[in-house]
């Protein structure tokens, strides 16, 4: 091998070795690519969509997140997030009251009124959702399996918040 191709060779093994250094990082530290599984999101995410998520992004009420499921082994769930630590949260008729405040819920708009009942969620009032947890459910209420079965989540199986759907195509962007 000639002096030049030996640099050449040498160079381009240094860019292989620095881009990959620089996607384990960003892939264990920052950002995760993930598919979501299940309609229990729809209609905000589908089943099969793919979504990056931010591992660093601070948590907050209505944010959409990934996290290790408390019931299954090494399956993951995404949800929204409805209560943080502190949070008193109650159901009644339909509407969402945390800390005593109705919330209007815009994500479920479609789903309710696909509803011939018009009516998604059961009542229910939690006094406090504990210390260093969530109380999250998926938008699709009659089809989530949520906080409403398996209760409350710790804040450290959350893997990250939702940023960015880059599949399908045709909804390519920042989820609402």
């Amino acid at each position: 091998m000639t002096e030049n191709t030996k640099k050449e060779v040498f160079s381009w093994i240094k860019s292989l070795a620095f881009a990959f250094i620089v996607a384990f990082i960003c892939r264990e530290f920052l950002f995760l690519p993930t598919t979501v599984f299940g309609e229990s999101m729809s209609p905000t995410f589908q089943d099969q969509e793919r979504v990056v998520i931010s591992k660093t992004a601070a948590i907050e009420r209505f944010d959409v997140v990934v996290f290790d499921a408390p019931d299954v082994a090494g399956k993951k769930y995404i949800k929204r997030v409805i209560g943080l630590p502190g949070d008193r949260i109650e159901m009644r008729d339909d509407v969402l009251y945390i800390n005593g405040k109705a919330f209007e819920e815009s994500y479920l708009k479609e789903n309710k009124e696909g509803n011939p009942l018009n009516r998604l969620t059961g009542d229910f009032l939690l006094q406090e959702v504990p210390k260093d947890s969530l109380f999250v459910m998926g938008d699709n209420r009659l089809n989530s399996k949520d906080s409403r079965h398996f209760g409350f989540i710790p804040i450290n199986s959350v893997i990250g918040e939702v940023k960015f759907r880059f599949y399908p195509f045709q909804a390519i962007g920042i989820p609402k």
